[in-house]
């Protein structure tokens, strides 16, 4: 029982789209999507299914194709690939190291 209940609180716990969150970045230059201006875009975790046709040293190399590619699989609110690709640089950067965080082991970012 006691394995249990510490088991759970070791549990990775999803973080909310709030302030602290360290996969929300801040868009230097927000996106205008009709009427709508995306200020700031949430990355998640992406699955082994949303890597299909990326080479995993691309990323860890900030590629912008690759990135182009991914960004629109694990972002919220959902980007296109065309958004992407017109961000600003520093944003692509930005949400490049976020990208490349979740690909680094739990040790390395310890």
């Amino acid at each position: 029982m006691a394995t249990e209940q510490s088991e759970a609180a070791s549990a990775p716990q999803a973080k909310p789209a709030g302030e602290d969150n360290p996969n929300s970045v801040t868009l230097e230059t927000p996106l205008k999507r009709g009427e709508q201006l995306i200020k700031k875009v949430t990355l998640r975790k992406p699955g082994t299914g949303e890597l299909r046709g990326v080479h995993l040293a691309e990323l860890i190399q900030l590629d912008v194709g690759s990135l182009c590619r991914v960004i629109p699989r694990i972002s919220d609110p959902t980007l296109t690939e065309q958004e992407v690709a017109k961000l600003d640089p520093a944003d692509t950067i930005q949400l490049g190291m976020v990208v490349v965080g979740f690909l680094s082991p739990k040790a390395a970012t310890e």
